[in-house]
């Protein structure tokens, strides 16, 4: 299978400085900025923001 370059994998980092991470993938047509979603983070047990780190 052939890499996709329009989704590239990217790491989202929790910004609660845990070092807690998820792995997802972004349309990079769509979001060509940095991608921040609202996700769990279990090391301090409530939502944060995660921000993609490059």
């Amino acid at each position: 299978m052939a890499r996709n370059e329009t989704r590239p994998i990217i790491k989202l980092r929790s910004t609660a400085g845990t070092g807690h991470t998820y792995v997802t993938r972004k349309n990079r047509r769509n979001t060509p900025d940095r991608l921040t979603l609202r996700k769990y983070d279990p090391s301090i047990r409530r939502h944060v923001d995660f921000r993609e780190e490059r």
